[in-house]
């Protein structure tokens, strides 16, 4: 889930300066691209090489996997938004539908993906380009792209909304391009198993099930669509037409490319760099020049993501400290540039562990609360539908029970299969969020403070 940012200006951010109603222009086709330009379809180059590892070389099974479980956490996003349509998506389902405690313990979960997210983008910049320019150490271009984009943030710059478009468009071209030079490749080459990329291997289930808790995180975006109730025509059909369709399609590219991709290097042993196998792939297909068109998008594009996840988390935090959960010097804008400086210079801090972690602990690490938050929609179905409105029948039966359990039962699966380091520094964040909780509400006893996530 993504926090839709607010535009960095003078007024606080506190203020509501929304207009009483907004524009209902948004179509369902519209809705959808929304959701897949959340989505970032390039995204699937980004843990290729991690996960295919994971899945010994069977990724596209582990994204099978992924869809699955997406497609009926997404039915659970599309039957709560149309009668709770609240900004924060799981946050706020969970808060309305089992009560404030464990809605601040979901809404404190989420923050660490938030907290991660620009991190993982600045992990990525110094891997791909350090792909480009070996004689440069990674951590150096990491570096420089955390503070520059901290300094186009504190200056409130809006470019990157501008050119989001155009990176999102670039990056489906490359992906089209790729998928037609790999059909190429593979009728110039021997004939592989071209059903081997979705067999579950020796290992069995567990490690493709491992793999697609990873590739939770290519899913994030899907349930941003949820927030656009009050700007979509007839949004009580349409969002949840949107955010089912959205997945499906998103879902269906991440196969296709990780199936042309595990027919183009099925040797996926002799990859130079697990992180930076996207390159390897592009460049085994379409040569050197494309590789570099590749790495420029790449690196745009997560340069645009760092700063927009930076922008939302930054604001997050500001509102935290506005109205009291953190100290005030959150809560406090720059006085020229109206920005909240100090939340973004702490998100900045906090990506500092891209000079450190590994990227497939950092994938992890964002799956972690992504996972969390899904299994707690799906939950929230159940609450809603059958133990407070009494839905019965055997069509409400299946709808809002036995889908919605299915749902959470593979959700649970995927989030118990993370890796032994991000579950425990998972664990640690929310148990940090319950003492915190524990210490406002004196004992629970009180009523539990609210997260902005607007």
């Amino acid at each position: 889930m993504t926090p839709t940012p607010t535009e960095p200006g003078t007024q606080a951010l506190g203020a509501d300066t929304r207009p009483r109603q907004l524009r209902r222009v948004l179509g369902l086709s519209a809705l959808v691209m929304f959701g897949l330009s959340y989505m970032a379809p390039v995204t699937v180059f980004t843990t290729f090489g991690t996960v295919t590892q994971i899945t010994d070389g069977h990724l596209a099974a582990a994204y099978v996997v992924a869809l699955v479980t997406m497609f009926f956490t997404a039915l659970s996003y599309a039957r709560i938004s149309g009668v709770i349509p609240a900004a924060g998506s799981a946050y706020s389902y969970t808060t309305q539908t089992f009560g404030g405690h464990l809605g601040f313990v979901t809404g404190w979960t989420l923050m660490l993906d938030y907290l991660f997210l620009p991190m993982i983008n600045f992990l990525l910049v110094g891997l791909y380009m350090n792909s480009a320019f070996p004689a440069i150490p990674a951590w150096v271009f990491a570096l420089v792209s955390i503070v520059l984009v901290l300094a186009f943030i504190a200056m409130g710059v809006k470019f990157v909304g501008k050119f989001s478009g155009v990176i999102v468009a670039m990056a489906v071209v490359i992906i089209v391009v790729f998928i037609a030079l790999a059909a190429n490749y593979v009728t110039g080459h021997p004939a592989p198993n071209v059903m081997a990329p979705f067999e579950f291997g020796s290992g069995g289930v567990s490690p493709i099930f491992a793999g697609a808790a990873v590739l939770a995180l290519s899913f994030l975006g899907f349930d941003a669509v949820s927030t656009l109730s009050e700007d979509a025509r007839d949004a009580q059909r349409n969002i949840p037409r949107a955010i089912v369709i959205t997945t499906i399609l998103g879902g269906v590219i991440f196969i296709a490319v990780a199936w042309a991709g595990g027919l183009v290097f099925p040797d996926w042993h002799a990859f130079q760099s697990l992180d930076t196998s996207g390159i390897e792939l592009i460049e085994r297909v379409g040569g050197p020049v494309l590789s570099a068109i590749f790495i420029a998008v790449f690196v745009a594009g997560c340069i645009g993501s760092a700063m927009t996840s930076q922008v939302s988390v930054s604001r997050i935090i500001y509102a935290m400290g506005r109205d009291g959960l953190l100290p005030r010097p959150f809560g406090k804008l720059h006085p020229r540039f109206g920005t909240p400086v100090v939340a973004a210079v702490t998100v900045s801090v906090v990506s500092l562990l891209a000079l450190v972690l590994t990227l497939d602990i950092a994938a992890t690490m964002i799956s972690f609360g992504a996972l969390f938050a899904f299994s707690m929609v799906n939950l929230s179905v159940v609450k809603h539908f059958i133990w407070d409105q009494k839905k019965r029948g055997a069509g409400a039966w299946f709808n809002y029970l036995v889908l919605p359990l299915v749902g959470f039962g593979l959700t649970i699966w995927l989030w118990t299969s993370l890796a032994a380091t991000s579950f425990t520094v998972g664990i640690c964040w929310m148990a940090v969020g319950v003492i915190f909780l524990a210490v406002r509400t004196k004992g629970f006893r009180k009523a539990p403070p609210k997260l902005s996530f607007d």
